[in-house]
Order: C-alpha cells, then structure tokens, then sequence
C-alpha cells in the first residue's frame, strides 16, 4: 500500500529534524533528508518549497511538542522549569535546533513569527498573573532566566563538565534537575529573580 501524503510528509519532517539537528542549516542536504525518509527529494519541495521552510516546520514542530509538555509557567513556575528540563533531557536535537537556529541568523523575522510571539507573552502574563504583577519587560526577563535555567546544562556540556558537574546518570541528571528547580524556587521566592 503506497504511503499517504501525511505519511510521507511525517517522514520528512522525522529525517530532516535529525539532519538539521547534526548539520544545521547550512549543512543539511536535502538529499540526505530524502533518504532517511525513503522518499524522492522532489517531495521536500513539493510539499515545503525549499530547504529553510522545511527547517522551519521542523522548528515549530519541535516547539509545538515542548508546548504540549511544558504549558505555561503561571501555573507553577519551579514545575515549568522542572518540565522544560526533563523535555530538553529526552530531546537534546531541540536544543541543537534553536542553536542552529540562532546561528544561521535570517534578515527578515522568524518563520512563524507572530505565533512565536503570542505564545511566549502568553508564558509573561501567566508568570505575571502567578506574582500578582503586571506583564512587563522585567518579567519577561523573568521567564527567559527560567528558560535559559532549565536548558544551559544541556546547550554547554562541557561548560558543566569543566566546573566538574556530569549529567552521565539518571542519578545525576536528576540532582541536576533538583538543583535548578531548587535555585528557580530560591530566586522566585527571596526576589532575586529581578521580580
């Protein structure tokens, strides 16, 4: 039975999200991609135009997956980053994404771009209303330092590594996680967080 278009759309998506997570943007070959997917490459431009739109349906489908993990950070905050942690554990490819994503600057705005932004004002007013404050810049600064807490272990290994921190065992991955659930607790609570 030939596969559907949704099938082989899936597949592609599936490929390219391993092929960008190694190579980057630059560095991804289409007819790499084609071939993780048992596909004809022709079907990458068929059904996302070219290269950079594949790795943007890649992009938000990636984000939509830690969307669906990690909602909103009003909720419980300490938690979110404890969720945002164990999701960057279990799919390290995320992270090499959004680096490569970064890395390959475009001039015009991110792929989604509108998306991008309700869904992260949404995570500020959610913190926002959890403090009892307004949404504002300083706690948008807020909810990027929760963020960046939750992923920096994983985005800079060797960074850990160097100060003697090793995330090479559920053991140790999980006093990783206690510790920055803990320090976003600390600083939520003593007003550190710049809240």
């Amino acid at each position: 039975m030939p596969p559907t278009a949704a099938t082989t759309k899936q597949a592609l998506l599936d490929a390219a999200r391993g092929e960008f997570a190694e190579h980057g943007i630059a560095g991804a070959r289409v007819d790499r991609i084609a071939a993780r997917a048992g596909v004809n490459k022709e079907r990458i431009y068929g059904y996302f135009g070219n290269k950079e739109k594949l790795f943007d349906a890649v992009m938000k489908s990636a984000l939509d997956e830690l969307a669906e993990v990690a909602s909103l950070p009003g909720n419980d905050p300490v938690e979110y980053v404890g969720k945002v942690f164990d999701h960057y554990v279990r799919h390290p490819d995320l992270l090499r994404l959004l680096m490569w994503e970064a890395l390959h600057r475009r001039p015009a705005n991110l792929p989604e771009q509108q998306w991008r932004v309700d869904r992260c004002r949404a995570k500020v007013a959610s913190l926002a209303e959890h403090l009892d404050r307004e949404p504002s810049a300083e706690v948008g600064r807020t909810v990027v330092s929760l963020i960046g807490l939750a992923m920096m272990p994983m985005a800079m290994p060797q960074l850990a590594e160097l100060v003697g921190v090793r995330m090479d065992s559920p053991e140790s991955t999980a006093r990783m996680r206690e510790h920055v659930t803990a320090f976003a607790r600390t600083a939520l609570e003593s007003g550190t967080s710049g809240t």
